[in-house]
């Protein structure tokens, strides 16, 4: 929701008011809307700034310090960061007791719409998407089915300011759940660090309502840590430079343990003995498992994944009011949830990047 100066409330409320006298059938019935119409102009509170808060102050001048950027330049720069009450709203987690569903989850994103979209962006960056599987081995399936699903392609890379987003998370971030305050400061601190060094001015990047930007929506410490200049231009784009994209996407994974060559899990048939099945759902996504181990405890590999020699883990993915689907998760797939910490996100950048490998036969 914007919040409309108050200029703009009194002005409809007078527009209101002058309608209103033009119908006099209408004049004593509107009286009270008019009224409260004028009240509420009179009393409408302006878009919280921040330049006036000495906790935001004083933490641009500890940011400037810490970063070695000038203190003048960060307070202005924060100064012009706004409240935005949708992003405190939108941060919040989903009502409790919502069922996950995988099934409707991949409908979400492997659907006829990204399948094209990503088939056309396979096509136009083809020699980028072989040079990043060349240089950090992720396969062009992967990298494409994390566009995919982050922004199908950039048509979705979110329309909240970047600083407006951060500074809402990291001076007012809502009650309600587990405060993220700290994470979201030195965010902040990374994105006003960003701008410098790429000469932006900190009010013009658009992102998601949690301040992830470009195609591939990466927080400000990925693009200061992961970014790569793939095209050579001499700038880390990550919103109209594809190669960039590619390269920093691919980047990502291979810092966080993608193995080349390597596969991203395997058919299973999940153990019939619910104690046997909770062990192995203990360790979650992280891959602890070998084979032998699956074995023993009744869980059946399909044939490639009797061939596998590293750790596996048991991954079930829930199914609303139907029984759950279950994969075993390689350490690949382990690095895509690096990503996005979900089994669900990973399971639908995998299915929406092989989806639009079939597309290219």
């Amino acid at each position: 929701m914007t919040m409309l100066p108050t200029f703009t409330l009194r002005r409809a409320a007078l527009l209101s008011l002058a309608l209103a006298v033009s119908c006099p059938a209408g004049l004593h019935a509107k009286t009270k809307q008019r009224r409260a119409a004028l009240q509420a102009a009179d009393t409408a509170p302006e878009p919280a700034a921040y330049g006036a808060r000495e906790d935001v102050m004083r933490f641009a001048d500890e940011a400037a310090q810490r970063q070695g950027l000038e203190a003048d330049w960060v307070r202005e720069s924060l100064s012009r960061a706004r409240f935005v009450p949708t992003v405190a709203r939108l941060i919040m987690p989903p009502p409790a007791g919502t069922a996950k569903n995988w099934a409707a989850y991949r409908g979400r994103f492997v659907e006829p719409r990204r399948i094209r979209a990503g088939l056309a962006f396979w096509q136009d960056n083809e020699r980028w998407l072989q040079l990043a599987e060349e240089r950090y081995g992720v396969p062009p399936a992967i990298v494409v089915g994390i566009v995919g699903v982050e922004t199908i392609y950039g048509q979705q890379t979110g329309g909240f300011r970047v600083l407006d987003a951060l500074a809402t998370l990291s001076f007012d971030f809502p009650t309600g759940r587990r405060d993220r305050s700290a994470f979201f400061r030195s965010e902040l601190e990374n994105f006003l660090l960003m701008c410098r060094r790429e000469s932006l001015d900190p009010t013009l990047p658009l992102g998601s309502y949690a301040g992830a930007m470009g195609l591939p929506q990466f927080m400000p410490s990925s693009v200061l840590k992961y970014g790569i200049d793939f095209d050579g231009d001499g700038h880390v784009d990550l919103h109209s430079s594809p190669a960039d994209v590619i390269g920093s996407v691919a980047n990502y994974l291979a810092a966080f343990g993608w193995e080349r060559g390597g596969p991203t899990h395997f058919g299973v048939a999940a153990p019939v003995e619910v104690r046997d099945r909770a062990l192995l759902l203990v360790p979650d996504i992280l891959p602890s498992f070998s084979r032998d181990e699956f074995a023993e405890r009744g869980a059946v590999l399909d044939e490639p994944g009797h061939a596998w020699d590293g750790k596996l883990a048991l991954v079930e993915l829930s199914n609303g009011d139907a029984a759950p689907s279950y994969v075993a998760g390689t350490g690949n797939f382990y690095a895509i949830t690096r990503y996005n910490w979900s089994s669900y996100y990973a399971m639908a950048v995998i299915e929406l990047g092989e989806a639009v490998r079939r597309q290219r036969r």
